[in-house]
């Protein structure tokens, strides 16, 4: 069952004891007695749950070191504030007047606002290029208009009045802090990297502003005499801050965070909501300044034509976070298939650079993070191979636009691994610009196909060539040079297996097949015909040559030859037959009844053993 996270939050013991404290703060400051006493006692105890609320998302695993200085900062602020509050409480209590702050109370206050304000204005910004600017726009949209509020609840009337220069000073100097406190608040707010979530910032930054312009507000609404709906107004935006820091934390313990790249596609309303501010404000002033018809007509076209275009601004959002919303499902989608398949994906540009590559290039060449910008491909590829990756790249870039290739690729286990690839030349598209490789690791099949190859190829016990390896040897010979074919067969070799076995009998077949592998050597090629019967070829050898061969091999083979617990010794019979590779049948056949022939004149040689 899906449970809506809205309705978690709310339910949250904390948060909604708050909620109900602070509402119960208006009939008590409205009605309730002591209320000189009761300002500062509750004040200092807001203080101390907002440090409690502070430092429990100070300790909160996880977080980077710029989130984790900006919640010690609001520890610190806070912890001052509390002292500061206890300490006026105290003075308030002793008969002092509540409305009258000692110097020891404001210098706390100040020195923790100080610290916070600079943790704040020192938090990087984020984003780059063309988001980075917007986002200093859309600060700027919302400074100003929180400015244009503070000029007219406080700083204009101060500046035009019979007031005092004491007094034109103090509200100059106290709109610049709130503009700076302000401006901080602003820019976590608009931060891709913001230490809250955009909620949690919101109903933080009204507490912050609304300690300094609710209680102008309520003056200029209200009756200054009336000194409950001044606490009141003075108190209630503090409460607002231990809020929002419970609801950050909830947030972050249902791990409901946006996540930087989360909030970098959302458009924040703020700005928005600040134009339409300072137009109802416009409004408001005009009553004050006598405007006829005329002024107002245009004060209403000027309004009228702000709400249609904020209107078709926020129809444009909508449109907008639909559409990344889809881009980014599609993004994901994409993505969890890029990360698990088994092919990859990299691009180059002509110099072979590695421009992208997909995660599945991890396992394939053993590309590491961050590096995809600094290999070279080429230098990747077995240096046997090089020919088979120039003709792929002419192939690719001649004209035919796509070309396949095998070829071995360095992994980053050092060793070699047989790819498939299909390069396709997408250097002309705007959007690519550069060679597109798609590879699958095929060295399980290859080694297969190798092995299998061999089999077909190779005599199983002995590991010599067959005779279908040993025709095609023959065939592909140089045609123009003489070869020599040898026809061998062992004397003796039934009276082994009779005598000691099958087991033996292989054993001595191997050794035959060591022994004239090692003296044939890279001169020619060695075959096991079948049984005991064995062939080699002389790549351009004479018959002197091929008889001086067949001499050592009669000697050779003759040598012991020690097997499961007993020493024997084989001989051989070797027929000889000469001629160019064309004739490789009759020199078979030739050589074959050499064979036999030598084989009647050695009748009576036959093998021993002990």
């Amino acid at each position: 069952m899906r449970v809506d996270r809205g309705v978690l939050t709310r339910l949250d013991p904390v948060l909604c004891a708050l909620v109900v404290a602070s509402l119960l703060l208006i009939p008590w400051f409205l009605f309730g007695p002591g209320i000189d006493i009761s300002l500062w006692a509750v004040q200092a105890t807001v203080d101390v749950i907002t440090v409690v609320m502070a430092w429990r998302l100070f300790r909160q695993p996880g977080i980077d070191k710029y989130t984790r200085r900006f919640w010690g900062a609001v520890v610190f602020a806070m912890a001052s504030s509390a002292v500061a509050d206890i300490y006026q409480t105290a003075l308030v209590a002793g008969g002092r007047p509540a409305g009258q702050t000692s110097v020891v109370q404001t210098a706390f206050v100040v020195g923790g606002m100080v610290v916070a304000v600079v943790t704040m204005l020192r938090h990087p910004f984020g984003g780059t290029g063309r988001l980075r600017l917007r986002l200093w726009l859309d600060a700027a949209t919302v400074l100003t208009a929180v400015g244009a509020f503070l000029w007219y609840f406080m700083l204009a009337g101060e500046l035009t009045g019979g007031r005092t220069t004491t007094d034109r000073l103090a509200a100059s100097a106290t709109t610049a802090v709130m503009m700076l406190v302000t401006f901080a608040v602003i820019k976590l707010l608009f931060s891709t990297n913001a230490p809250f979530q955009q909620l949690p910032g919101v109903i933080g930054a009204l507490g912050v502003t609304g300690t300094a312009v609710a209680a102008p507000l309520a003056a200029l609404f209200m009756d200054h005499s009336d000194p409950r709906i001044m606490y009141l107004a003075q108190l209630v935006p503090c409460v607002f801050i231990p809020i929002a820091l419970r609801l950050q934390e909830v947030n972050n313990r249902r791990q409901v965070e946006q996540t930087a790249a989360t909030r970098r596609k959302k458009f924040s309303r703020l700005p928005y909501a600040a134009v339409a501010g300072t137009q109802v404000l416009m409004i408001l002033a005009l009553p004050g300044i006598g405007a006829d018809m005329r002024i107002w007509g245009v004060a209403a076209g000027v309004l009228i034509s702000t709400v249609l275009v904020l209107a078709r601004q926020q129809a444009a959002f909508h449109d907008n976070e639909r559409l990344l919303a889809e881009i980014s499902r599609r993004d994901e989608w994409s993505n969890a298939l890029a990360q698990h398949a088994s092919d990859t994906t990299i691009v180059t540009d002509g110099s072979q650079r590695v421009r992208y590559a997909s995660p599945s290039a991890v396992r394939l060449f053993g590309l590491q993070a961050g590096e995809e910008t600094s290999v070279d491909l080429g230098g990747r590829i077995h240096p046997d191979d090089m020919g088979v990756a120039q003709l792929l790249l002419d192939e690719m870039t001649g004209g035919a636009g796509t070309a396949a290739a095998e070829l071995r690729v360095l992994h980053v286990d050092g060793t070699y691994h047989w790819t498939h690839l299909i390069g396709t030349d997408l250097l002309a598209n705007p959007n690519i610009r550069g060679l597109v490789w798609n590879g699958r690791d095929v060295t399980e099949a290859r080694r297969l196909q190798d092995e299998l190859r061999h089999q077909a190829t190779h005599d199983v016990l002995t590991g010599l060539a067959n005779r279908f390896l040993l025709q095609q040897k023959v065939l592909t010979a140089d045609p123009g040079l003489p070869i020599s074919v040898l026809v061998i067969d062992l004397d003796g070799f039934k009276q082994v297996n009779d005598v000691h076995g099958h087991h033996a009998g292989d054993q001595v077949l191997i050794a035959v097949a060591d022994r004239l592998r090692e003296l044939v050597g890279d001169s020619g090629t060695v075959a096991r015909l079948g049984g005991d019967e064995f062939a080699v070829v002389l790549a351009k050898a004479e018959q002197e040559r091929a008889t001086g061969l067949a001499a050592m091999i009669s000697r050779v083979v003759a040598e012991p030859i020690a097997v499961t617990g007993a020493v024997v010794s084989v001989g051989a019979s070797v027929g000889i037959a000469t001629g160019t590779p064309a004739e490789a049948d009759r020199m078979l056949r030739e050589a074959d009844d050499a064979m036999y022939r030598s084989k009647q004149s050695r009748r009576g040689l036959v093998g021993h053993h002990r």
